[in-house]
């Protein structure tokens, strides 16, 4: 029997027991444990070893100081073109990613994509994610011990727009390039920041709503946000575009609600629920991040609300997909995130090599937006994880031993 079989078996086995023994969340913490403990030469996912350039913004200064993402593509030089993929790397360079979390399928796939580039590259990896977006004290402490380690160079999704700036600047002051991942923040110590336009998550999902809504002949519509975290920068950016978006709509948007909260899914059922209590009556739409949106389902259809009203994500995870297709969720933005995780690894390995001549502060991956119109010739390999895909949080390529620089 194979390694990656009696894997499997083992792993089915162990499910059944746990599934026998523990509440659902207790099972939900292991699996995902030893999923993490899993090495990409272990399980032999399909990894991808090319990609096409990938569209994107790459802003250049002048910059207000101290922005976000959305306001260095306001103020900046922008220049619209298209990533390549990066060559081989020259040596095996070790760089650290700090990920908020891996409890949802968005991170899963920011993990696939870099893993995959990794690979394909020749670098060495590891992924070390806090415990969710309540846990900056875990992200800070994360930090200390990369820099301790001495990494070639960090990735960080920050936690909070301000909250990680003080220790980006601890590491760029040791020598350590700090490059920015998906989430945003002000420090004005990033090497580069690879994000999307985080504002134009919300605009571009709440103007899919608003066309829905015309063509289906509404003049007014109320809807209730399910956004994530409050402090997150994406969060933020989400709220503002749909607000923005709501304000300039040839018809009436009235936002009812909007529930903050971290974007693990029992907790996302709850703010649902309780979302659906006091406003379901009067609701048309929910528009909720990648890890809000699916869990807004059971609430729904338990409040016998899922005929009437329609749920829309912020961004695209391979279970949004699906659900796209089973016509459980209507729509969903898309910010790229396995593109945004392949243009981070390439962009901080270019920089290691002294390839780059000119740095970008910013690197806004396109965004896409996908429903059931355009979904079967959707190019998914851009933005999600390979159907199947298990999380792992390390590589180190063959014949180079783990930690060495």
């Amino acid at each position: 029997m194979g390694n990656s079989k009696r894997l499997r078996m083992q792993t089915l086995s162990l499910n059944n027991m746990l599934v026998r023994c523990l509440p659902l969340q207790v099972v939900m913490c292991v699996l995902l444990l030893g999923a993490a403990r899993a090495t990409a030469d272990t399980l032999k996912p399909a990894f991808a070893d090319k990609f096409d350039p990938i569209p994107v913004y790459s802003i250049y200064p002048p910059l207000k100081p101290h922005g976000s993402a959305d306001e260095a593509f306001a103020s900046g030089r922008v220049v619209d073109e298209h990533y390549a993929m990066a060559q081989r790397a020259s040596k095996p360079w070790r760089i650290a990613f700090l990920f908020p979390h891996i409890k949802d399928p968005y991170w899963t796939g920011c993990s696939y994509g870099v893993i995959s580039e990794a690979r394909r590259l020749g670098i060495a990896v590891d992924i070390f994610p806090a415990d969710g977006y309540d846990d900056l004290v875990g992200q800070l402490r994360k930090m200390d011990e990369v820099i301790a380690a001495k990494y070639d160079a960090i990735v960080i999704s920050p936690l909070s727009l301000t909250a990680n700036n003080a220790s980006i600047s601890r590491a760029l002051a040791l020598g350590i390039p700090v490059f920015e991942l998906a989430n945003d923040s002000t420090s004005d110590d990033l090497t580069i920041k690879v994000t999307t336009s985080l504002r134009s998550m919300g605009l571009d999902a709440t103007q899919w709503v608003i066309g829905d809504a015309q063509k289906r002949g509404m003049k007014s519509i109320n809807i209730a946000l399910l956004p994530g975290p409050a402090d997150a920068g994406w969060v933020k950016g989400e709220v503002a575009g749909t607000l923005d978006a709501a304000q300039k709509a040839t018809i009436k948007v009235n936002i009812v609600a909007i529930k903050y909260g971290d974007s693990d899914r029992v907790g996302q059922s709850q703010l649902a629920a309780q979302l659906l209590a006091q406003h379901g009556k009067k609701l048309d739409y929910i528009l909720g991040c990648s890890g809000c949106a699916p869990a807004a389902r059971l609430p729904l259809k338990e409040a016998g609300l899922n005929e009437k009203i329609r749920i829309v994500a912020y961004d695209l995870t391979r279970e949004i997909a699906d659900l796209i297709r089973n016509g459980d969720i209507f729509a969903a933005a898309d910010t790229k995130g396995v593109s945004q995780a392949r243009v981070a690894v390439d962009s901080a390995v270019n920089f290691l090599e002294g390839r780059t001549r000119e740095l970008p502060h910013t690197i806004l991956i396109k965004l896409g937006l996908v429903d059931r119109s355009n979904y079967a010739a959707y190019p998914f390999g851009t933005s999600t994880a390979p159907a199947g895909y298990m999380p792992v949080l390390s590589y180190t390529p063959q014949g180079v031993h783990s930690g060495s620089k």
